[in-house]
This record gives C-alpha cells, structure tokens and sequence, in this order.
C-alpha cells in the first residue's frame, strides 16, 4: 500500500504501521552495527534478520468475547504488545433477582401478620369499650338487673373464671379448683340459698378513681351477672355495714371492669353507692391467691370490702385480690 503524503490523511491503523515499521528499522540497523563492531554473536540453526518488517498484528477476539487492542510499549530497545485487560460480561443477576424477591415476600409476610394482629386486637378493644359504654349508661339510669342464683362452684372456688359452666357436667379440676371426686355428687346436689329481694340498701354502683372505675353493681357473680357489671356475692354484708362486702369482675373480657385492679395502692379510695347513700371505703392491702382460697371471703367483724378478679392479665391462673376498710359510716 503506498504511503499517503501527509500524516493526518492517514487512519489510526496506517499510523500505528507506520510507527512499528520505522522502529523495526532502527532495530535493525542497530543490529547491523553491533553486528559489524563484533559484539553480536550468531547461534547455530538460528535464521539470520529478516531485513522485513513483518505484517502488523490484527487485534483477536479474547476468551471472554471482549475487543482487546494492542498498545506498543517501548521498553528501552525491546518492544512490547500488551492487551489491556479484558471486561467482564454484563447480563442480569437472576440469583440476586430470586433473593430480592424472597426478602420482599417475607416482610410482606411479616407486615400482614401486623396487620391481623392489630385488627384482632382493635376488634376486641371496641367490643370492650361498647360494653362499658352501655354498662356505665346503666350505672347513670341505676337501674338493678334481675340477679341470678349463686351456683355451688362459688363455695369452693373465687369467683370471675373464665370458662363458662356446662349444664349437666361435673366441674373440672382446672375450672373450680382440686376437688376431691368423691365430695362432687355432694356439691352438685346443693341448693343455693334464694336470692334477696332488691332493695335501697344493696350496692348499685362503684367508682374507683386511681384507676378510672365507674359500673353498676349487681347482685350476683355467676357467669351471665359478671357480664352486665361489677358482681356482688350473695350473702355478703350491705354497704355500711359491718362485715364482708365481696365485689368481684373480669380483667380482660366484659369491659375489663377490674383491669387495673392490681395497679390500687394502699390509701386509694373505693366508693360504693346505694340508692340512698354513697360510703368511702380505703384500701388496707393487696394479696394474689390460688382461686381456691376462698377464705378471702370469710366474714368479718368490722365493716370492709374485698374486690376480686382473675391475675395476671390474659393468664387468669391466680386472683388479685384487694382488702379495703370503710371510713365513712352512715
């Protein structure tokens, strides 16, 4: 190919045979010189110089697919070619695709359970707060419920369980205590005695303001009767009157009435009203019992109130109980 005239008509691989050719031509004449001062020695079988230049090197396709260009290094006399090296192949990651997706679907997983559990304890705070809003509009109207008789389970058990009783079964251990079985057909054939006539004197209402208390009271602590409000048990002394005033409700279902039962310290007052006085009662101590020690009921000769629920919360496997005197007569 003939040489073009003027270098900047010639393309970049021109330039780059021109440079190699002129280089390989002082090379050789620098052989030639060392050669005529005698310090070149030639080695038997060796070809003597190729007074030509060889072709200049076309770039290859490298083993991973990537275009290499050769670049002539000039390293004192020697030349050099070196391939720059190569680049990686660029394509999509499907394992970093695959765990991406994994991680979105497990907190998309996580945040559904959230929001069910949420839901499920949202429900359950509003069924709460509707029965307490009808129990406190009966605390307001005083109105009594018609009470139900106290069933024998009371006798060996507190009251404000969380099982329902069945008709026509023995009481399990687990519901009323350790019962011996053979004193079962004895309490299951007891009578409780007849509900008192409502009258002026019997508890109506209690409010307790360390922990924000304020239900009806009614005359009875079976199952159905804890639903409506704050239970009293038959039998027990009247406000104001020298004796036992037992009151008793649940801590995590029917309005959670007595909740914060165990947050009461001694000296918070507890009122109880009738229909014709309120009295002031204050709190002595607090204690936790198995539910079957129902001597916390016993009687007393002074006048003083007990209040009663299940403890801790949401376990229910003991009884909180609150001991609390009155300070006002009538």
């Amino acid at each position: 190919m003939a040489e073009k005239e003027s270098p900047d008509e010639m393309s970049v691989e021109e330039l780059q045979a021109l440079l190699y050719r002129k280089k390989y031509a002082q090379r050789r004449q620098r052989l030639l010189r060392l050669q005529g001062e005698g310090r070149l020695v030639d080695v038997a079988g060796l070809p003597p110089p190729n007074p030509t230049p060889p072709p200049l090197a076309r770039p290859q396709a490298t083993p991973t697919g990537a275009m290499a260009n050769y670049v002539l290094e000039v390293n004192g006399n020697d030349d050099t070619a070196v391939a720059p090296p190569s680049k990686p192949k660029r394509g999509v990651n499907w394992r970093w695709v695959r765990d991406k997706f994994l991680l979105v679907v497990e907190v998309t997983a996580v945040c559904g359970l959230i929001v069910v559990l949420i839901g499920l304890w949202s429900t359950r705070q509003e069924l709460n707060e509707e029965l307490a809003a009808v129990q406190r509009a009966e605390s307001q109207r005083l109105a009594l419920p018609t009470p139900s008789p106290t069933p024998i389970i009371t006798v060996a058990v507190l009251p404000g369980g969380h099982k329902p009783p069945i008709e026509g079964r023995s009481p399990e251990p687990g519901e009323v205590g350790d019962i011996p079985s053979h004193l079962l057909p004895v309490i299951n054939a007891y009578v409780p005695p007849p509900i008192p006539t409502p009258g002026p004197e019997q508890a109506r209402r209690i409010q307790i303001p360390a922990i924000g208390v304020d239900s009806p009271i009614v005359q009875g602590d079976t199952w159905d009767q804890l639903k409506k409000g704050v239970g009293q048990h038959i039998g027990s002394a009247q406000p104001g009157q020298t004796g036992n005033l037992v009151l008793s409700a649940h801590n995590d279902i029917f309005g959670e009435i007595f909740r914060y039962l165990d947050k009461l310290s001694p000296g918070d007052e507890i009122v109880i009203a009738t229909d014709i006085q309120e009295y002031t009662y204050v709190v002595r101590a607090l204690d936790t019992v198995k539910p079957t020690d129902v001597h916390v009921m016993d009687p007393t000769d002074f006048p003083g109130a007990t209040l009663i629920s299940c403890y801790p919360y949401q376990v229910n496997t003991h009884r909180i109980v609150v001991f609390a005197d009155l300070v006002t007569t009538p």
